[in-house]
């Protein structure tokens, strides 16, 4: 028997292959970004005064900002947008529309429910780049920094405070996760 240690294949049959895998990161990433403006919109045309209309403004144009550069990242790389970007231009703007409609703090709710799950989403990427793509690895970590920034800003405007609070924040979650695994990819 040998001591040299087996690792079997980078990939599996069936995985993705690296160029695909990156491919997935950066549409995913450019699909959450669109998905976080829409949310804004939904919110910012409900929400017309007030501390937290202040905040989702602010977000939303860190947002918009995010998204351009994901734009730019998907043009350059020559990557297929995802194909379900109609749908999230609906869901989307449904969700933050919705959310504000049931009150200020529910809003609040929505961000800091989408943005713990987009926090696990980038820690994740970050992983398995590693030291691969040292320019979108430091982009996709200032951006979860902001995300994590918009994530305290929803907790200290009475997020938890909204109306059921818990089974809101898992189901605008489960729905995130969702929309990530799909917008990979379709």
């Amino acid at each position: 028997m040998s001591d040299a240690k087996h690792t079997g294949p980078a990939y599996l049959p069936g995985d993705p292959t690296p160029r695909q895998r990156l491919d997935r990161i950066v549409r995913v990433d450019q699909a959450g970004e669109f998905g976080a403006v829409r949310i804004y919109a939904g919110q910012k045309a409900v929400l017309r005064r007030g501390p937290e209309a202040d905040a989702v403004r602010e977000m939303a144009d860190q947002e918009k900002q995010h998204l351009e550069t994901f734009d730019r990242i998907i043009a350059e790389r020559r990557v297929r947008p995802t194909a379900l970007g109609p749908l999230w231009r609906v869901a989307g703007y449904a969700l933050g529309a919705s959310t504000a409609l049931i009150g200020p703090k529910a809003a609040m709710a929505c961000t800091v429910a989408v943005e713990d799950v987009i926090d696990e989403h980038y820690a994740k990427q970050l992983d398995a780049l590693g030291d691969d793509e040292p320019s979108l690895c430091t982009t996709i970590a200032e951006f979860r920094d902001d995300e994590l920034a918009h994530r305290d800003t929803g907790l200290e405007h009475g997020a938890e405070d909204a109306p059921a609070y818990e089974a809101l924040s898992a189901a605008i979650k489960a729905g995130s996760r969702v929309a990530i695994w799909l917008s990979e990819r379709f």
